[in-house]
């Protein structure tokens, strides 16, 4: 259960808040004055503090003061009597999440608690990774959310994670719906030195093109009919943290150039504002779009693809790293076992044969999905086949022939690039030395892909394994020919 605190004198005020809190289930505590607060917040935890701008002693602005030098990122709501909100703009500069204008509107009150509590989560909810413990507390690591994989590829994303989260760089992450990329985005900042500032993350598909820019940078009073006071946007109260943009190929080219002055710049103006803000934000982007193919076809700033792709990683998807599937079975288990208090002694080798058989074409998620159900539905203490809810054949083969297809048309634009040049570096057989190369890139991916397994490897290539063994063979022969 969530945790606020209210600072408020007024005793009116505080009962109406707590019953209005306790009713949407949250755990409510109050306190009359500052100094009592800090003690309070000294003791205990909480996940959101509301506080009252003016109170006798100890006001709001030294009670933020007090609770940003103790290092606490809890994140503050500042509520003023006062329609000039110069005052409670200055408290968001110093470090508060948001302002309430008194007296409040219940609508306004519940949104902005409940963003101020998804931001808390996204604070605090630490994201490791393998050998991590020496960097992480350990309390932080006992609670944490973790990337899992022991494949080579997942080693590798976890080495570049190791060397860029401290170097204060755009990064851009790509990688089908599904396979991890904010939990990567978090990880490198819950490693970087910019873990005790804020971090927000940003769903660039899911905020309707009306709403992105305010959201984003903020807007004045009277920018528009119903904006009663001024907001500052997502970037900026982002200052000095890192802020996440999930799906930004759906980013509309006008917020694009705002976005690239942000990242150039350092700087960015609200809607209806001419004054210019400067802002200190590290950006990680991500997207399941091939980039590359947006910015040709005219879709996405080729400067900004640039000022993103500093640092740029693919997550593999999770059919090609089958075998971290055991792993991340045992880990989604562990997890979903205690928070449903169902404990779990085994899972049938039968759902281990199904899950190394199926394509995943929701990824890890839907692997997560899969296990959080199966715990579920499961009356006893052991997992088995009927607990297990995966694509019908004919649905997966619908997703499958989408990606298929997106695969094919991203085949023919390199070949496109490719093709030319082989055929104005090479001089006789061209059609058969194409065919070789191709062949030996296929065979190779396709026996990485089942650890060496011949047999696996040739059913997933739909050859016989004699058919796999004479092209291995004739590969060999070639390759002892060529030195």
């Amino acid at each position: 259960m969530e945790k606020i605190l209210l600072i408020d004198d007024d005793e009116g005020l505080t009962h109406f808040l707590s019953r209005f809190f306790i009713r949407k289930g949250y755990e409510v505590e109050a306190c009359l004055n500052g100094r009592s607060a800090i003690e309070k917040i000294a003791a205990e935890s909480f996940d959101l503090i509301l506080l009252d701008y003016k109170m006798p002693g100890l006001n709001g602005l030294d009670t933020l003061k007090k609770i940003k030098d103790n290092q606490i990122k809890t994140p503050v709501i500042i509520m003023t009597a006062y329609g000039n909100t110069d005052t409670a703009i200055e408290a968001m500069k110093r470090g508060a999440y948001d302002y309430l204008v008194k007296p409040f509107e219940r609508k306004d009150l519940s949104r902005i608690v409940s963003e101020a509590l998804i931001f808390n989560r996204q604070m605090k909810e630490v994201v490791s990774l393998p050998g991590t413990a020496a960097i992480l507390g350990a309390g932080e690591q006992k609670g944490a959310l973790r990337i899992i994989g022991k494949s080579k590829r997942m080693q590798d994303i976890y080495k570049m994670i190791g060397q860029i989260a401290e170097k204060d760089v755009s990064v851009l992450i790509g990688g089908e719906s599904g396979t991890g990329k904010e939990l990567v985005a978090r990880a490198i900042y819950h490693h970087s030195r910019r873990r005790e500032m804020p971090f927000i993350a940003i769903n660039c598909a899911a905020i309707p093109e009306s709403l992105s820019e305010s959201e984003l940078f903020g807007y004045e009073r009277g920018a528009f009919t119903g904006a009663e006071r001024t907001y500052m946007g997502k970037l900026e109260r982002c200052h000095g943290g890192t802020c996440f943009l999930d799906e930004i190929g759906d980013m509309s080219m006008a917020l694009q150039a705002k976005l690239l002055r942000v990242l150039q710049e350092g700087e960015l103006e609200r809607l209806g504002g001419s004054q210019t803000i400067k802002v200190d934000v590290r950006i990680i982007a991500a997207t399941n779009k091939d980039l590359d193919r947006e910015v040709q076809n005219g879709r996405f700033r080729e400067d900004l693809y640039w000022r993103l792709k500093v640092i740029s990683m693919d997550l593999p998807p999770l059919r090609k790293r089958i075998e971290d599937i055991a792993a991340l079975v045992d880990y989604f288990t562990s997890r979903f076992s205690k928070e449903y208090s169902k404990p779990i002694r085994h899972i049938s080798e039968g759902v281990f044969n199904r899950f190394r058989a199926y394509s995943w074409p929701g990824n890890v998620r839907e692997l997560e999905n899969c296990i959080r159900r199966a715990i579920l539905l499961c009356s006893g203490d052991i997992i088995t086949e009927e607990h297990i809810d995966l694509l019908e054949p004919q649905k997966e083969y619908l997703s499958q022939t989408s990606n298929r297809e997106q695969l094919m048309d991203h085949l023919r634009d390199k070949l496109q690039e490719l093709v030319p040049e082989i055929l104005r570096l090479s001089k006789q057989g061209v059609h058969e030395n194409i065919i070789e190369m191709v062949e030996e890139t296929i065979i190779r991916n396709a026996l990485e892909k089942c650890g060496n397994n011949q047999v696996q490897a040739a059913k997933m290539l739909g050859i016989s394994r004699n058919t796999l063994r004479h092209r291995l063979k004739k590969q060999r022969l070639r390759q002892g020919d060529e030195k």
